[in-house]
């Protein structure tokens, strides 16, 4: 399995992540989570956990073109070293845009969101080449 491949596995990972982030941090803020209404309790957060939650709502968004992009690139041939270059660069963006996300800095989360936007978009030009 290619390193792009276990990258696309990271990035599913992701909102699970934030996820959980968004729920502790809820419960340290008095708020308890129901297990029968898991998007009313998410949704009634506030601070840096429902931002967690919104990386978490962010990264399952971007999933779908990261995953596919990698599939194509590797259905098409493309460098690989190119390919893996690029996943890894998503996966790490979008790290750094949930940690953004959650500190409040809405500037730094644009641009690094830009910079995983932007290596997805890379995976389908190297597809294209």
């Amino acid at each position: 399995m290619t390193t792009a491949y276990w990258c696309v596995l990271l990035a599913a990972l992701l909102p699970i992540l934030w996820a959980g982030a968004a729920k502790a941090g809820g419960a340290r803020s008095g708020s308890r989570y129901d297990n029968a209404r898991p998007r009313e309790s998410l949704g009634a957060l506030s601070g840096w956990p429902a931002r967690a939650n919104y990386a978490q709502q962010n990264s399952y968004e971007a999933l779908p073109p990261f995953a596919a992009g990698v599939i194509i690139a590797q259905l098409c041939n493309a460098t690989q070293s190119t390919i893996d270059t690029l996943a890894i660069t998503f996966v790490v963006a979008r790290v750094a845009y949930g940690l953004c996300y959650m500190a409040d800095q809405a500037g730094l989360r644009s641009l690094v969101w830009l910079v995983g936007f932007g290596s997805m978009i890379g995976l389908f030009v190297a597809a294209a080449g």
